[in-house]
């Protein structure tokens, strides 16, 4: 059975924090790329990308989602982005994975996500400044990404870390092949 994931795209979305992993997950013929916007029209990523979304928020099965990324952008700053709520809370509390970077973990921080999970942000003040509600301080990494649970968690320097948390949690590769990969990426060592 193919495994869905889904992307979820706003206007002023962080491209960038998702080219790392999407064009590997779409080699592979056991998962399916699903990307979303709120109402299925286009967006413009913060780089100018122009996107037409496969989807619409409300148009998601929560049974057909096996994990949902959401990117970064300052969006989630602003407190927009709200309506995925109910979506980000439902796929929580059913054990599936969810990947959040830079401004979005502000959101899972917000929701009360983040309280009893190991976790990362772009900093500890900043998650506080933006998400009030945060109080999970005595799980902040100081990590570049951090996997604790179904929640996957990047500050936004790390979409190569980002994206090695996502294919360990999606068992896209062996462990030996996903160190491979990102030794390639990061340090730009290819080793056979």
């Amino acid at each position: 059975m193919i495994k869905k994931i889904y992307v979820f795209l706003f206007d002023g979305f962080s491209d960038w924090e998702i080219s790392y992993f999407t064009p590997e997950i779409n080699k592979s013929e056991q998962f399916k790329l699903v990307y979303f916007s709120k109402d299925g029209k286009p967006v413009k990523s913060m780089g100018g990308l122009q996107i037409k979304p496969t989807t619409s928020l409300n148009e998601i099965n929560c049974k057909d989602v096996d994990m949902l990324i959401l990117p970064g952008g300052s969006a989630w700053e602003k407190g927009e982005n709200i309506e995925i709520e109910k979506l980000t809370k439902n796929l929580f509390e059913n054990g599936k994975s969810i990947a959040a970077i830079c401004a979005a973990t502000t959101y899972l921080g917000q929701l009360g996500i983040l309280n009893d999970l190991k976790h990362t942000s772009n900093d500890l003040n900043y998650l506080k400044g933006i998400a009030p509600n945060y109080c999970g301080e005595e799980n902040y990494q100081n990590s570049f990404a951090v996997t604790d649970k179904n929640v996957i968690t990047a500050n936004g320097i790390a979409s190569i870390e980002f994206s090695r948390e996502i294919f360990k949690t999606i068992e896209l590769y062996d462990d030996k092949n996903i160190e491979k990969w990102f030794q390639l990426f990061k340090n730009g060592i290819w080793s056979e």
